[in-house]
């Protein structure tokens, strides 16, 4: 249930996606840190943040926001306004088998029994979408959609139904075994999971979100790793995705009642190493507060130090950062 309170300060959480996090990396594993901040803040969060398989880590005052619609909304070109039961809509890739599709479908059935979400309906893509993932030089993960256009027809035709956010599920070939497992590596199918959304989020101008199908669905009967155990018990990702879009806000390039601007965000937390994105470069152009997080490392290296920005306030510990902005920002309201 949303529950913006306009009483409350706006700050973003945000965990970049595929880049190792070792707070935020995995499944759900930063959510209870960021709940935390809802009891005093409105709390823009990426998906990354709360997203966890069967399982949402989201909660009152978050506003489920993937990357594109956030980088937008802080450069001032977009607007975002606070909703609730969106029309959701859901673009299945024509490469995912039968069998899988019907997993998901049963998916659907039960994610709008439990939840009463409003879910119009979905669409099959005309043709495979052939989705390639890998690691950069740099070690965080990326990859590419062979046949995009595909997923933006499908788009269109659900928006045309009426869909006000998307949710997206394309087959995804198996990974190549890794240290994920044991909560020590990047998630290499999170960089491409970011290219789909923003794509459409960009081309349609309502939240999209994805999860991948394996055709592989066997539930391991071994121990994981706790940070990422929430994908090792469930046979599809979808569950999260129809969660957060529920609430999602929806997006504009004008600003209407309503919307809220750059102007109101108050403040930008972000892991410690993880400053080289222009999230970060447009929030120090429009002079709002960005603390970075030292417990909460990444396989990138671009501290404050290395940007040369003084002004970035670092914090030990997510709560430290916690305390800091209730000091803060709750004298300004």
């Amino acid at each position: 249930m949303l529950s913006y309170d306009k009483s409350k300060p706006l700050i973003a959480f945000v965990v970049p996606t595929g880049i190792g996090a070792s707070i935020g990396g995995y499944a759900g594993d930063v959510s209870n840190y960021a709940r935390k901040f809802t009891k005093d803040f409105n709390v823009i969060v990426n998906p990354n943040v709360v997203n966890a398989a069967c399982f949402s880590g989201i909660s009152d005052n978050m506003l489920y926001t993937e990357g594109w619609s956030l980088s937008q909304f802080i450069k001032g070109n977009i607007f975002l306004k606070p909703s609730e039961h969106n029309k959701i809509g859901i673009i299945f890739d024509k490469g995912i088998s039968k069998g899988i599709l019907n997993v998901h479908l049963n998916t659907i059935n039960a994610v709008k029994t439990v939840y009463g979400i409003n879910i119009i309906g979905y669409e099959i893509t005309n043709e495979p979408c052939c989705v390639e993932f890998f690691k950069t030089e740099s070690g965080i993960s990326s990859g590419s959609v062979l046949n995009n256009k595909t997923l933006l027809n499908a788009g269109k035709k659900l928006i045309e139904k009426g869909a006000e956010a998307i949710a997206v599920v394309c087959a995804f070939p198996e990974p190549p075994e890794d240290n994920y497992i044991n909560g020590d590596d990047v998630d290499i199918v999170g960089g491409v999971e970011a290219v789909i959304s923003h794509y459409l989020t960009r081309e349609l101008l309502v939240p999209a979100v994805h999860s991948p199908a394996f055709e592989d669905i066997t539930i391991t009967q071994e121990l994981v790793n706790a940070k990422c155990s929430a994908e090792y018990i469930t046979p599809t990702f979808l569950p999260c995705l129809l969660i957060g879009l529920n609430n999602a806000p929806l997006i504009s390039d004008k600003k209407g009642e309503q919307y809220l601007s750059k102007d109101e965000l108050q403040a930008l937390i972000m892991p410690y190493n993880s400053l080289g994105s222009s999230i970060v470069a447009d929030t120090v152009k429009n002079n709002i507060k960005i603390i970075s997080v030292k417990e909460n490392k990444t396989v990138l290296n671009i501290t404050k130090n290395i940007l040369t920005k003084n002004d970035i306030i670092e914090t030990d510990t997510y709560e430290s950062c916690y305390k800091y902005l209730k000091e803060e920002l709750n004298e300004k309201v």
